[in-house]
């Protein structure tokens, strides 16, 4: 009888607990959609029990809305299942032809990309952009490489020429956080414009780019805006183009370092290469070339038969961890990428995101028309998924042995476990919670089509996650 007494009251504990959390959210959502701000908006907000799934609130959970970076989450959990959180990626250093007795490599040095999204990064103590330079610099001295008689050629045929996602937009693209992926990037393919500002109206002056970029034809458009403007920078600039526009303002007062897609980052790659080898007297005969170049131009490419370095990226929980702390769009469409190169063989993104929709049915059975996207990224305005199939997924994750590097890779914000999403008119959360009930909760919520400041409209989701707390 006590046992069965005991059972009872703990059922009837959680059930009221649950009820008791329900009403909060219920209250707090009915405001919250009221609001003035969300009068020609859509909202949705889907809230579970992180344990048992159990749906405890649920608003509009089945409309599709723009998700922006909370797409993240998806993208990760998705490459820890099909990839494993131990996942590396490796690019290697060679050449085609033969070394001579003078120490002049008759045929061409040759760096193939194996999909790295961190190769050059300054995030990792191993991938940063000078160490990797010096290590080949390194490498071709102990092979006995004093002069190369053909091209330095990037290798970048791994993931084809698509480097954008559909439905990512111009003025984005030529930003850095709008950098395309390359099976050959480098330095998350982007680059530092330094200004300075002149009179209000007056052109700003591009000072310098870092690294030095002269292969590049920068047209500087930027005017000086008024103090207290900030940056309105842009940069305008399409896949393989050489030519980089730059509008917009640069507030009289600013003191910020704008940066920049890298519209080539495979030949990028090699062309620091070439400089750092003159820097350490090995001359290269001809200069650097794509494959990508030398295909579109019917040229013969010999890719290398003989390898000389390795290079082996840090692990993909560690990618992983900066991708949503971060939120480094390349990073996603990287592991997009991967996940269809490695699993449907074939690494377009439109492919890649069918073998995502297709996974996520067959894991936890969200219906694809649930997850209607088109990057890994969430910067596609197109994108469109449902709180309901986002909360699941997240829910589902817990079981799995990988998940507490996961959860870790999420941000804080208002105090709660939870990746954040922001793109024009759009904000959104998912995450976890555990809030003074004791009771473990999972949830998505997201808004499209507000009005006024994404700062005060913020704010106010806040104030609905917090009845969860």
């Amino acid at each position: 009888m006590r046992y069965y007494l005991f059972s009872f009251l703990l059922f009837y504990s959680i059930c009221s607990s649950a009820q008791t959390i329900r009403q909060k959210i219920e209250n707090a959502y009915s405001t919250f959609e009221s609001d003035p701000n969300l009068k020609y908006a859509s909202s949705s907000l889907t809230v579970l029990n992180a344990e048992t799934g159990a749906v405890i609130f649920s608003a509009n959970g089945n409309t599709g809305l723009a998700s922006a970076s909370t797409l993240k989450t998806i993208t990760s959990a998705t490459a820890y299942y099909v990839l494993g959180k131990d996942f590396t990626w490796e690019t290697t250093l060679g050449y085609s032809g033969t070394i001579l007795a003078n120490g002049t490599l008759n045929g061409d040095l040759i760096i193939t990309g194996g999909g790295d999204p961190v190769l050059g990064s300054d995030r990792y103590d191993q991938s940063r952009s000078e160490l990797i330079l010096q290590k080949w610099t390194d490498a071709l001295i102990r092979s006995g490489i004093k002069q190369i008689a053909g091209n330095i050629i990037a290798d970048d045929r791994l993931f084809g020429t698509e480097t954008l996602p559909g439905g990512w937009t111009w003025q984005d693209i030529g930003n850095y956080y709008g950098a395309g992926p390359s099976s050959l990037s480098w330095r998350e393919n982007q680059f530092d414009l330094i200004f300075k500002p002149g009179r209000v109206g007056s052109p700003a002056q591009l000072i310098s780019t870092r690294p030095g970029m002269d292969y590049l034809k920068i047209v500087n458009e930027v005017l000086t805006g008024a103090a207290g403007t900030g940056d309105n920078v842009y940069a305008y600039s399409a896949p393989y183009s050489t030519v980089v526009y730059l509008r917009g303002t640069y507030g009289a007062d600013l003191n910020k370092v704008i940066s920049a897609s890298v519209p080539d980052p495979a030949y990028d790659l090699a062309y620091h290469l070439m400089n750092r080898l003159k820097q350490a007297d090995i001359q290269v005969s001809k200069g650097v070339v794509t494959a990508r170049t030398l295909i579109a131009n019917k040229e013969t490419f010999i890719p290398q038969s003989k390898i000389i370095d390795i290079h082996t990226s840090p692990s993909l929980e560690k990618v992983v961890y900066w991708f949503n702390r971060k939120s480094v769009n390349l990073f996603g469409e990287h592991l997009i990428k991967t996940i269809g190169w490695k699993q449907a063989k074939e690494s377009s993104t439109a492919k890649s995101v069918e073998f995502v929709k297709k996974f996520w049915e067959q894991k936890a059975g969200i219906e694809p028309a649930a997850m209607n996207i088109y990057d890994g990224s969430g910067l596609s305005p197109a994108n469109r998924i449902t709180t309901m199939a986002m909360a699941r997924i997240l829910q589902s994750v817990k079981r799995e042995p990988w998940f507490d590097s996961f959860y870790e890779s999420l941000p804080i914000y208002n105090s709660m476990k939870m990746k954040s999403g922001s793109i024009s008119d759009v904000l959104a959360y998912t995450g976890y919670h555990t809030g003074a009930s004791g009771t473990p909760l999972v949830f998505s919520f997201i808004v499209n089509n507000y009005s006024g400041s994404s700062s005060s409209v913020r704010q106010k989701m806040f104030s609905v996650l917090n009845t969860l707390k």
